[in-house]
């Protein structure tokens, strides 16, 4: 039996610590190492203020995905959001896109009504019907400076 110097033991050990801090950062960055696992859905909207790349995809209550990117569409005057969503949830042609507020710090995240009369949305396919985020601010200045009327 051969006797291991201390810098070897050392190398082994630095070499398992930068292993094992490597997996945690793409397991906990939700990075994909071996292939992805999810499709890319695009929905165009109005405004999508407050909402940032990374934020979460949620279809009846359970995370499906996260907002991937977005660009602006200069000809219809739209923001279209890319969506990744997780392999195996399926969203039809009919469903609802919305920009919601989750709790009381304002934290977007898109909610998706995901239908069930039309035909399967193929992956690069567009969710058509969508609905923008509701600026509080500007309801607030309505209501205060009295541009709510009352019936």
């Amino acid at each position: 039996m051969k006797k291991y110097s201390n810098e070897t033991i050392a190398g082994i050990f630095v070499l398992i610590g930068l292993v094992s801090v490597g997996y945690m950062a793409a397991t906990l960055g939700k990075a994909s190492l071996f292939g992805d696992d999810s499709y890319t859905l695009y929905a165009r909207f109005n405004s999508v203020s407050g909402l940032k790349v990374g934020n979460p995809i949620e279809m009846l209550g359970m995370e499906i995905g996260q907002v991937a990117s977005f660009r602006m569409d200069q000809e219809d005057q739209v923001a279209v959001v890319e969506l990744k969503i997780k392999k195996g949830i399926q969203v039809y042609d009919d469903a609802i896109a919305s920009i919601k507020t989750a709790g009381l710090i304002g934290d977007k995240y898109v909610g998706i009504d995901a239908g069930g009369g039309g035909d399967l949305l193929k992956p690069g396919e567009t969710i058509t019907e969508t609905e923008s985020p509701i600026d509080i601010g500007e309801l607030i200045g309505k209501y205060a400076f009295g541009d709510v009327k009352k019936e």
